[in-house]
């Protein structure tokens, strides 16, 4: 059963006078007026803040996107940049080695007595166990057959063969590790002489043969052997190697004795090839660059001599 509401007459006019008295009253003294306005602005203040916000949202948005793939393209330049910048940085370690090598090298060669020739190490024959060294110079450069190899490396000079062939361009070396070479040789403290021959491979010990039991004493691990100088195949006193093994063989009157070569055949790039039959006219490296550059202070011109009859040059 619902209920039923019913309003008589009489509280229904008074409901509507209050509503009239307080609107009268609200508009009489500006009070609603006012208020209208605060909400209208409120709402409208409200609006425009949010609306504010999501602009700025969205702009910084799109701007750090602008911002990361700018960021993104300068770490890619400046990566690549850093890329060329080592590549430079390992050419000029590379150049500045290599002519620190060449350097050395021109020095040494024309601190030498005799003629040599520089040449680049241009292959090894894997058919005798890297017995033969092929470089880059030939007849055409003055190699001849039978002339001794030397090189220098980290400073020390040592033998590395000599001269077995000869081409027009090329020539090949065999080297002192050959089995086949023979060098004469003497230990540099004593003097003693004997014969250093190749173990038959790049990373084989040298041996040293003919040395009397008697200096067992007098030698030592690291004693250098140098070159004779005897039978013309070699200049004097070339470092050939170290001594590593020095044994007594009950059965032999001579010393077992190996060395390590002076230069290390694997990091060898270059050689000197030496003419012992000729003089070496090379001079040293700052008086030739000093002799080229030197300008002539009173030049000489024809208009300034003059020939007689007799063959005799006057002022």
């Amino acid at each position: 059963m619902k209920a039923k509401f019913s309003f008589r007459l009489p509280e229904i006019i008074l409901v509507v006078l209050l509503l009239f008295s307080a609107i009268t009253l609200g508009f009489s003294a500006g009070g609603f007026l006012v208020n209208f306005k605060e909400i209208g602005f409120s709402i409208v203040s409200t609006v425009q803040k949010g609306v504010h916000n999501f602009a700025d949202g969205v702009s910084g948005a799109i701007s750090n996107v602008h911002d990361l793939f700018t960021m993104k393209k300068e770490y890619d330049e400046l990566k690549e940049k850093l890329a060329d910048y080592e590549y430079l940085q390992r050419n000029n370690v590379d150049i500045r080695k290599e002519n620190e090598l060449l350097r050395e090298q021109l020095d040494f060669a024309t601190s030498i007595d005799y003629k040599n020739i520089a040449a680049q190490i241009v292959g090894r024959g894997p058919d005798s166990m890297y017995s033969i060294i092929t470089v880059d110079k030939g007849v055409s450069d003055g190699i001849k057959k039978g002339m001794p190899v030397i090189a220098i490396q980290d400073g020390n000079v040592g033998v590395v063969g000599r001269v077995v062939t000869v081409g027009m361009g090329t020539s090949q070396i065999m080297p002192i590790y050959d089995d086949k070479c023979n060098i004469s040789a003497r230990i540099e403290t004593t003097r003693d002489l004997g014969i250093v021959s190749g173990g038959g491979g790049i990373d084989k010990p040298l041996s040293m043969s003919y040395i009397s039991k008697r200096l067992i004493g007098d030698i030592q691990y690291g004693d250098v052997v140098v070159t004779s100088g005897e039978n013309g195949n070699y200049m004097r006193d070339i470092p050939i190697g170290t001594f590593t093994k020095i044994e007594i063989l009950d059965y032999d009157s001579s010393l077992d004795l190996e060395l390590t070569p002076i230069l290390d055949f694997n990091r060898l790039e270059t050689v000197l090839i030496v003419d012992p039959s000729q003089g070496n006219d090379r001079m040293p490296f700052e008086e030739e660059v000093k002799e080229t550059a030197a300008p002539l202070t009173t030049p000489i011109l024809e208009s300034d001599v003059e020939v007689n009859t007799d063959d005799q040059i006057l002022p």
